[in-house]
Formats: C-alpha cells, structure tokens, sequence
C-alpha cells in the first residue's frame, strides 16, 4: 500500500476494523507485558526461609528495567523509523515488525514451561522486551504514516485501537486469573492471547490491500467467522474435561474415543456430505438463521459431565448424550464451513471470486482466533 493517496472503498467498514485491530496491535507488547508483573514477580521471587528467617538474596527492580527497556527503544527506534522509511519498504517495515513481535511473544509464552535460574530469566525476558519494544516502534511510527494518507476518521480509528490495548490486556489477565487453573497454565494461555492478536493484527494489514470486493459476500463471511467462534469456544477447552460415567477400562479411551475421534469423523462428513446436498440455498435467509442456532451447543456442552466445575450443574451425565451433542456439533460445523466458504465466490463476479476466496480465509481465522478467546471465559464458567 506503499505511497497510495487513495480513499479505499470502505465496504462493510471493513478497512476500518482493521486500523482498529492494527492499533490495537501496537500497544499489546507494553500493556501486556506491565499487566503480568505478577507473573514476573513470582518467576524472580529470590525471597527465601533459613532456618526460620527470611533471606532475599537480590533484588532486581524488575519494574523499573522493565520500564526503562520499554520507552528507550520507543524513542530511539521511532527516530531511527523517519530514516528507513525512505530505504525500506513499508511492507516490510509494518509486517516484518509483526512477525518479529510473534516470535517474541511466542518465547515469553514458551519460557512460562522452561524452569530456568532467576538471572538468565532476568537476562532474557529484558532481552525480550528491548526487541519486541524495538520491532512496536518502527510499527507504530509506520501506521502512523500509512494512516496519516487516508481521510482523518482512520486516523481516529486507529487511536481508539491503540486506547484499548490496556483494557484488552487487563481483560485477559483477569480471565487467566479467574480460570482458577494451575498458575503456570494461566501464565501460558495469557500469553498465548497476544500472539493470537498480533497473528490477527498481521492478517488484517496483509488483508488491507484487497479489500476492493463487493459486498454481497458479507453473510457468508458472518457465517464462517461464527461457526468456528462457537466451534473453537468449547472444542477442545471444555470438551476435554468431561469425564466418563462408567470408570474402569474404557476411561482411558473415553476422550480419545466420544471427544477427538467423534468430533473429527463427523467434521468430515458435514464437509463431504455437502456434495450431495446444498441447503438451505445461498441466497436463502434461513441460512444464518441455522448457523447462528449452532450456538446453543454451548451450554449443553457446558452441562456435560464437565469436571472440575464451579458454577454449573452437571445435567447431562451419560457418556451416550455427550456423545450425540458432539456429532450434532462437529456434523453441522463441517457442514455450514464448507457451504458458507463454497457459496462466497458465487455471490461476486468471477474477476473477484479470488479476492472473495482471500476475504473468506481472513474470517475463517478470525473465527478460529475468536473462538479460542472466548474459550477462556466458557471454561471459567463451567
């Protein structure tokens, strides 16, 4: 999109979403990382009992370096920005940046499970924060310059996204908090969250410069987005944890069997069956109206034998009605993904149907990301 002046064809505010997810985006390194300070503070907790006394062997003013590493390389690397830009394209600037700023939220999320001696954490979660602070910066400093060529609302827009990177954060460590899981199992899906956002914030600027479709391909795309949102909700996050109402032998064989095998056979026959029959019809309006009815397999999931609980009863006790709500739930996902994903490309002229393709995919992994957040949230309610 290098050097464009042109206003896109804002379709379905489409293009305004993604300055929305793109700001979101370039504040999810601070934010998230000043959120956890819990997490850093018992990783570097060097607070120990001798013979009845407490001894703190050293300190290491975590919050005050993470602070420092944080706002110097904003500075230094938002000015070294305003001399790449002329040597190094925006394409690279911008999605280089996420990719760098994945890989490093994908080692904090891998080092929540690596034991690992206070210093060298120390040492490598400093690291850590210079380079994905250092990537934030030429990010920021390059969107602010790709939105600086359109009308001022994106502008606007891609501010509001950067406002709610703190909530975002805050949000998340409540949920892992909340979740009442194991800490180290918290820690690993709070971190697991920024690298789905900034997996988002990537595709959404890859997606920016097709956005030239016309909107009769809306629906489906609403449809694809939530059928995997409420497929990704509860599959596996809550599935995984029913247990059996015949314990012994078929115990161990119970998840493997009524959980991953049922969801995935009939997954693919939902898929396959679709080229026997085709309905309802893609201009049909009872079509969304079944896909969003999928959402009721939520709570009877929920009001499986799901173990541990906290807050909802067990209903549904027998492994055979699990079993059947599973092969209701996977058949209709199989299903409704591959009608709505087939269906796209015949609602636009055949110049767009590739674009149309492209645009499907994007909320094809939107749902998939949508739906593995929400999970958290489910699981915590069970």
């Amino acid at each position: 999109m290098q050097g464009r002046t042109d206003v896109p064809r804002d379709r379905g505010c489409l293009v305004g979403i993604c300055f929305f997810i793109l700001g979101l985006g370039t504040l999810l390194p601070w934010n998230f990382f000043m959120t956890a300070l819990l997490y850093f503070q018992n990783r570097l907790n060097t607070t120990q009992w001798s013979n009845g006394t407490m001894v703190v062997h050293k300190e290491y003013h975590f919050n005050n370096w993470m602070t420092l590493l944080s706002q110097l390389p904003l500075l230094l690397f938002t000015l070294l920005n305003s001399v790449l830009y002329q040597r190094i394209s925006e394409a690279m600037r911008i999605a280089g940046s996420l990719i760098f700023i994945l890989l490093f939220f994908v080692l904090t999320a891998v080092l929540v499970k690596v034991p690992m001696e206070e210093d060298r954490f120390f040492s490598i979660t400093m690291a850590t924060i210079w380079f994905i602070n250092s990537f934030g910066a030429v990010l920021q400093g390059s969107l602010f310059g790709l939105v600086g060529l359109l009308p001022q609302k994106y502008s606007t827009i891609f501010m509001s996204g950067q406002g709610l990177a703190g909530t975002f954060a805050a949000i998340a460590m409540l949920l892992a908090i909340a979740s009442d899981t194991d800490p180290e199992l918290a820690a690993l899906g709070y971190f697991i969250t920024p690298c789905v956002g900034t997996l988002v914030a990537l595709s959404c600027y890859l997606l920016l410069p097709r956005l030239v479709s016309p909107s009769s391909i809306w629906v489906m795309a609403f449809c694809v987005t939530f059928v995997f949102t409420v497929t990704l909700s509860v599959f596996p996050a809550v599935t995984v944890d029913v247990k059996t109402s015949f314990p012994g032998k078929w115990e161990r064989f119970f998840i493997s069997v009524c959980c991953f095998l049922m969801f995935n056979i009939n997954d693919w026959f939902g898929r396959t069956i679709t080229t026997l029959i085709r309905w309802p019809r893609k201009e049909s309006r009872l079509f969304p109206v079944l896909v969003v009815s999928r959402v009721v397999f939520i709570p009877l999931l929920m009001l499986c034998n799901v173990q541990s609980r906290s807050f909802l009863p067990v209903y549904f006790h027998h492994d055979g009605i699990f079993a059947a709500i599973m092969a209701f739930f996977s058949l209709s996902s199989g299903y409704f993904v591959c009608l709505s994903m087939s269906y796209a490309p015949q609602l636009v002229e055949p110049k767009d149907a590739e674009t149309a393709g492209a645009l499907m995919t994007f909320f094809l992994a939107l749902g998939l990301s949508l739906g593995a957040a929400v999970s958290f949230g489910l699981r915590a309610l069970v």
